[in-house]
């Protein structure tokens, strides 16, 4: 599964990263997870405020850290 952070909000994208980070580990599944700061990264995936998360190509969040159990729902979908 790669997973996409995107954004340069210092602290909300660096606590969704870890968060990410955090659940994949604690549920086993595995995941490339990588950070994207430029603005092409932004406007390809359609986000206007940060931080976005794109799950395989897909945006699923954009705006705020999410919660633990919205990561855990993405997780257990797509692993």
């Amino acid at each position: 599964m790669d997973i996409k952070v995107l954004g340069s909000d210092r602290a909300n994208c660096a606590a969704t990263f870890a968060l990410i980070e955090e659940v994949a580990r604690d549920m086993g599944v595995p995941v490339t997870l990588e950070k994207a700061e430029d603005f092409g990264a932004l406007i390809s995936h359609g986000v206007m405020s940060t931080p976005g998360v794109v799950v395989d190509g897909r945006l699923v969040h954009a705006g705020s850290v999410p919660s633990r159990g919205r990561v855990e729902g993405w997780l257990e979908r797509n692993g």
